[in-house]
């Protein structure tokens, strides 16, 4: 098994970080163990380059063979920042979903690239208290500007309000976008298909790898699709229950009791 893992793939929050949103001394030291292995570790996140830069700093991992997945596989870069592969909303896409947020009194922010489109709603979005490190800009919906690429949008308000929201969408949003919660009040939407599981399918491409090379660790919904698509996919003793349930290996630590040093130590160093 040591020698069959050849790229760790980690979700962020819930998983690498611990409450605080810090990376433990733990798992920091793993991580490069692994990486001395010639292992590639990526992150793989929601968020875009600019908002992990901290991590990746944290990390040494900022070099050109250095890769996140970013965008909840929506864009996956070298963490130079060159692309490598891209999948973004149409216009006409992201005026549907912000119909349907209107209609259910939901906050919609539109993320293109490092950039936040707060759209006026009847609930203020929460989503700047998640992510500092992004420009946040207030506006009509009419005023979104049409030449830019839109990466996602997000929902982010108090966890009754979205949960009850969520349950009223109708089926066809479902259908027509990814539709998933990354935690507890974030709501987020991307373009069909898209996710992290297509994400680590382009990079492994890249790499001359095969998904049973990959181990994925998550514990979110947005995590579901690279833990079932993994050779190894691991799910965080904290995960919520469907990701146990796709998950080849159940960690018995959390993200708090450094679960991602502890699953390297035992499958790869």
């Amino acid at each position: 098994m040591k020698n069959e893992i050849k790229l760790v793939a980690l979700d962020l929050d819930g998983t690498l970080l611990n409450s605080s949103k810090e990376i433990s001394a733990e798992n920091v030291s793993a991580i490069e163990a692994a990486r001395k292995k010639d292992v590639h570790v990526v992150l793989t996140t929601g968020r875009p380059l600019v908002a992990i830069q901290p991590y990746l700093k944290r990390l040494e991992m900022l070099d050109f063979k250095d890769f996140s997945i970013t965008f909840n596989g929506g864009l996956v870069q070298r963490n130079t920042g060159q692309i490598v592969s891209k999948k973004s909303f149409s216009y006409e896409q992201i005026s549907a979903i912000k119909r349907l947020t209107t209609a259910l009194g939901l906050p919609c922010d539109i993320l293109s690239e490092e950039k936040v489109f707060v759209t006026k709603s009847a609930v203020a979005s929460q989503y700047e208290t998640l992510n500092k490190l992004l420009t946040f800009m207030k506006m009509d919906f009419a005023d979104v500007p049409q030449n830019v690429v839109y990466n996602k949008i997000v929902s982010c308000t108090e966890k009754e309000l979205l949960d009850q929201r969520l349950a009223e969408i109708p089926e066809r949003y479902f259908e027509e976008f990814e539709v998933f919660k990354t935690q507890a009040k974030l709501l987020e939407f991307m373009p069909k298909g898209i996710n992290k599981a297509y994400g680590l399918t382009q990079l492994i491409h890249q790499l001359d790898l095969k998904p049973e090379n990959v181990m994925a660790m998550g514990d979110e919904a947005n995590d579901l699709s690279m833990i079932a698509w993994a050779g190894y996919g691991v799910a965080m003793a904290n995960a919520v229950p469907a990701v146990k349930e796709e998950a080849k290996i159940i960690s018995d630590w959390t993200n708090d009791q450094h679960a991602v040093a502890k699953v390297l130590e035992t499958y790869v160093l």
